[in-house]
């Protein structure tokens, strides 16, 4: 069984290596450009972790659909950046930034046929199955795009409209990354499914994680801004619980702020960073992140396979706990 190292540098390899050096250049060099700046590579560093619980012959069969996993989640990253206008990724500026959004529009469209090249190299025997489990994910992340947007919109929505969306923007691609692997290494159709369910309920604490991060993280540490989410009133778990909470003075505080915009920016997310300590809606997503992972590691009890097999994705999930980025 590969180490965590191991995989690490399967993946970074892997990455240099989806550098693609065609013309013209301005379709193609802003791909280059997502995939050299880095990123955490979570998606294909679960899949080759899934995988490696059945098999150790890591060729081209896994590593290709692996990489289209990463592939795809940067062209979203690409799209998201225009319809969220940020204005720097990873600490650099962002594709329509450095270029356009024209040219981040078209090949943001290039990256995701890209990743179906590569999800082309599957075994035949499971390209089938691996074709639709990741058409079926790759619809649902634009599904749970568009219910964020939407959600923008609304004065507030629930929990339920909170996990729903997020499940579909950010869970199923990291469910989908677990259990390509496991159906690519032959694992029988239970433990694919228990690997989903681990991958998806990670991604509900690592999204939470986000939302927590993006308001109360170091802005040298996390790569963008510290406060977009509070600008932008988007409606993170953060901000739903604060909703759910106030009352009296505070809610009309709150609702004061959320009219405020960017010219305010540092006013609003100072003032609504308060309130959310001041209602203990900091401490309550602090709980909230342990307890969808503790949700995690008990999908990976379902599998079957024995705790010193999955040791490896257990500390894969421990590391995403701690994390500041």
């Amino acid at each position: 069984m590969y180490t965590l190292e191991e995989i690490d540098r399967i993946v970074e390899n892997a990455s240099k290596l989806q550098l693609i050096h065609r013309e013209p250049a301005n379709l193609y060099e802003p791909l280059d450009y997502m995939m050299s700046i880095g990123g955490k590579r979570l998606r294909p560093k679960l899949c080759l972790h899934s995988y490696n619980l059945l098999s150790d012959d890591m060729g081209n069969s896994i590593i290709f659909p692996a990489m289209a996993l990463e592939v795809f989640h940067e062209y979203t990253l690409i799209h998201d950046d225009i319809m969220d206008r940020s204005d720097t990724r990873r600490g650099n500026p962002t594709v329509y930034k450095k270029w356009n959004e024209n040219i981040a529009i078209l090949s943001g469209d290039v990256m995701s046929l890209l990743s179906y090249k590569y999800l082309a190299y599957a075994p035949t025997e499971v390209l089938p199955d691996a074709l639709k489990l990741f058409t079926e994910t790759t619809m649902q992340v634009c599904e749970g795009q568009q219910y964020d947007m939407d959600f923008e919109n609304l004065p507030f929505i629930t929990k339920e409209d909170y996990l729903m969306m997020i499940g579909l923007k950010t869970a199923v691609l990291l469910a989908c990354s677990c259990k390509m692997g496991a159906l690519i290494g032959g694992a029988p159709v239970p433990v694919c499914n228990a690997l989903y369910h681990f991958g998806y309920k990670l991604g509900i604490a690592f999204q939470i994680t986000d939302d927590y991060l993006d308001t109360f993280g170091n802005e040298q540490v996390f790569g963008k801004k510290i406060g977009g989410d509070i600008v932008n009133n988007k409606k993170t778990w953060l901000l739903v619980d604060c909703i759910r909470r106030a009352d009296g003075e505070k809610k009309q505080a709150l609702e004061k702020l959320m009219q405020l915009g960017e010219e305010d920016r540092a006013l609003k997310v100072e003032s609504v960073r308060n309130l959310y300590v001041e209602l203990g809606v900091k401490e309550a997503a602090e709980a909230e992140i342990l307890a969808w992972h503790r949700k995690a590691l008990e999908e990976l009890d379902k599998t079957g396979i024995a705790p010193q097999q999955t040791r490896n994705l257990r500390q894969f999930a421990e590391a995403l706990l701690r994390r500041e980025k």
